[in-house]
Order: C-alpha cells, then structure tokens, then sequence
C-alpha cells in the first residue's frame, strides 16, 4: 500500500519556467523512499510540491497529480497537510535562531493536543539526548549537526505520518551525517513514519533506503531496490566516481560519463 503516489507531475516557476516534467513516482508506507539527482533536477521542487509550498516562490502545479493516503492533495493549503500528518524538513535546516531548543519544539508541535507536548518531547530527547542537555539553550548558537537533529526533532513534534527530509548532510561532518540517517532510520521503524529522503550523498541514502529513484531534468531515469541501484555500475560511476570492479574514477573520467548519460540511451 502506498503512502505517496505522485502521478505525471509537471511543475512551473513564474509561470515560465517548467521544472517538473511528468514525473512519478510511490512512496509505500513505512518504507524510506530516497530521491537523488545532481543540483537543478528538481529534487527539491518535488518535495514542495507535496507539502504545498510551491506557492511561497512563485510556482505551482500545472499538471498531474498527488495523492496522499489515496485522496488528492494538490490544492492543499501546507497547513491543511501537515495536520494530515505530512511534514517537510527544508534543506539548510531553517529552525528558530532567537528560540531555545524547547521553544523550537513547541513551535513544532502547534498541530497536536498540548497534554501531548511532554510525551512527545521526551520521545524527541530519546533520540537525540544532546537535544535534552541543550533544551534551554537558544538553537542559534548550536553546532551545524545539533541544529539538523532539531529540526527533525520538531518535524517528530508533529507526529508525522509522512516525512520528506530535504538534504538532511548538508554541511555536517561524516561522522554526524551516519548519526543524523541511523536516527531516521530509528525513526521509521519505531515510530512507523514513511519517509522520502532527497540526498546527494548517493551511498549513504540508498544505504538506508527500501526503494530509490534517481532524477534527471525534471524526470526520474532510473528507480529501484535502494540495494540493487547502490550495486548498480551505472549509479557507482555517476554518483560515487567508481569503475567497473569498484576502482575508482577521476572526477574528468565521471564529467565524461555524465555527458554519455547511459541510462538516457
């Protein structure tokens, strides 16, 4: 059973600018769904076309269709969604600077009963313990990781049924980066959350993922078992810079296979 169906969408900027160009895609329930591609093909403007955030740059839906536990969801203010339980974490983080971790929390936390607020912090605080030593702490002086583990934190705030997390390793330390997606893979499988992950770190998302879809300009090329595309030798030249027999490739040789794109042949 899916979660996510997004069927034939086409989306444009300014009323000039087509981004989306018929793509689809399925998201099953409880699974992680990872969605990669190089910058400017449209991972992003996905995600905010299902959480209805289009509207705030300008853009929207001219064709297709979303829908979310099978009822169509295009026309949706995104605080209708996110009280339906579909949750965006944006790329950058974007969490409250001036507000400490618990203001953050709350603000979270607005769609659901405030007799909840207690259980649902202290399931926050299971997963991200630094977030509990820190609670009073103003989340702008916070280190890069802490922040990105509140704004998942304040995305569980809200008890999402769905959630799409936009670049969750922007900008973090390895280390951190295998922290931040073993919690979200915590995540799932307790909490029961389907998750769609957009991600250029292309190892690390399909690691986790049960199904993957690879973008290109506006369309998906390529989608699969995320184990089978992480094996995939057209996937590990393109995104991870490895030949045949694992060796790796120099960036010139990747730019080369880039430009050949055999996937689109």
């Amino acid at each position: 059973m899916n979660v996510l169906q997004v069927m034939n969408l086409e989306v444009v900027y300014n009323d000039v600018v087509l981004v989306l160009k018929g793509l689809s895609l399925d998201v099953a329930k409880g699974s992680i769904t990872t969605l990669l591609g190089a910058n400017g093909a449209g991972k992003s403007t996905t995600l905010k076309a299902i959480s209805g955030l289009l509207a705030g740059e300008n853009g929207k839906v001219t064709s297709g269709s979303i829908l979310y536990n099978g009822a169509e969801t295009v026309r949706h203010n995104p605080e209708k969604l996110v009280r339906s339980g579909v949750f965006q974490v944006m790329e950058g983080r974007r969490i409250f600077e001036d507000l400490t971790v618990e203001e953050n929390l709350r603000c979270g936390a607005y769609t659901q009963p405030r007799k909840d607020f207690a259980h649902n912090a202290e399931k926050v605080y299971t997963y991200f313990p630094r977030l509990k030593e820190r609670r009073t702490q103003l989340a702008g002086y916070m280190s890069g990781g802490e922040q990105q583990m509140l704004a998942i934190g304040r995305a569980v705030m809200a008890c999402p049924k769905l959630l799409l997390l936009d670049e969750p390793s922007l900008g973090l330390a390895p280390l951190l980066v295998e922290e931040i997606f073993e919690i979200v893979g915590k995540i799932n499988r307790t909490e029961g959350v389907s998750v769609l992950l957009v991600e250029q770190n292309a190892r690390m998302g399909l690691s986790i993922a049960d199904y993957g879809y690879i973008m290109e300009n506006g369309r998906i090329v390529m989608d699969g078992n995320g184990k089978d595309l992480l094996n995939n030798p057209d996937v590990q030249e393109f995104y991870l810079g490895l030949g045949h027999g694992g060796e790796k490739r120099s960036y010139r040789d990747v730019k080369h296979y880039r430009r050949r794109k055999r996937w689109l042949g």
